[in-house]
């Protein structure tokens, strides 16, 4: 007997900046279990998760929720460059909306790339909420490897046609897009950054997910993000994978995902 695939369910969350476009996949059967709350990276979208939402969900048996950060997606826009202290600034001005929006007292963040350290920023701004943090493909401070995979994806969006890429999701929004990603990582204010200051708040149980040959960040993140947190945490290289496991291989990291929850449960 087939099993019936997690329902989808756009939600309109009204924040005092800008409307926020998020979707919700409820399992089949109802559960107690701890949403999983998805933050997305720097280009990307609802739209941009692709299938893997919906099999988190099925995998977990758990509520998902991702949402299009203001400005990206079908959120609303957002004007102006991103202040240096926007990872944190996530955490502190738009997730305790969307929590309340969304009834999620509690939660467990799931982010990748520059969504990771956000997600990191949310477990320690609101320990006694998050109750477990995964992350993917986190940077955790801002290495060479970044900066130069930042610059040659900016060439490569120079070239005909490849900012059409970005508008099939973000629409007339996607130069602010790409700006914001770009202008923000290699502009000087923002060399200083790092996650250092967030993650001893970090008490939740923690899994760190990290290709081999992420072409944005070495082995240095994930290890530094394990060591720094200030909870239990659990360290997965994933060999021959890139910036992106859960496209590339979307089975390992279920697995891995689904079996850490399970071991909280």
């Amino acid at each position: 007997m087939a099993h019936a695939l997690p329902t989808p369910e756009d939600r309109w969350v009204e924040h005092p900046q800008g409307r926020l476009f998020a979707r919700v996949w409820h399992p089949a059967a109802l559960t107690a279990k701890t949403p999983l709350l998805l933050f997305h990276d720097s280009l990307g979208s609802v739209e941009l998760w692709r299938s893997f939402p919906q099999a988190l969900c099925a995998a977990t048996g758990r509520r998902v929720v991702a949402y299009d950060r203001l400005g990206f997606g079908r959120s609303a826009p957002r004007r102006g460059p991103l202040p240096p202290d926007f990872i944190a600034d996530e955490a502190r001005t738009f997730l305790p909306v969307l929590r309340e929006s969304l009834g999620l007292e509690t939660f467990t963040a799931f982010g990748h790339s520059v969504g990771g350290g956000m997600a990191v920023e949310c477990a320690a701004q609101w320990p006694g909420a998050c109750l477990a943090l995964v992350t993917e493909s986190a940077q955790a401070f801002v290495e060479d490897r970044t900066l130069e995979g930042i610059r040659v994806a900016q060439e490569q969006f120079a070239a005909p046609g490849q900012l059409e890429r970005l508008e099939r999701y973000h629409g007339d929004k996607a130069r602010w897009v790409l700006q914001a990603w770009t202008g923000t990582w290699l502009a000087p204010a923002f060399a200083a950054w790092s996650l250092d200051p967030a993650l001893p708040g970090v008490r939740c149980p923690l899994l760190v997910l990290h290709g081999t040959h992420d072409e944005y960040g070495s082995a240095r993140h994930p290890q530094r993000i394990g060591a720094l947190s200030g909870g239990p945490a659990r360290v997965e290289l994933l060999e021959g994978l890139h910036h992106v496991p859960h496209r590339e291989d979307p089975e390992r990291v279920l697995a891995l995902v689904a079996e850490f929850l399970a071991s909280l449960d």
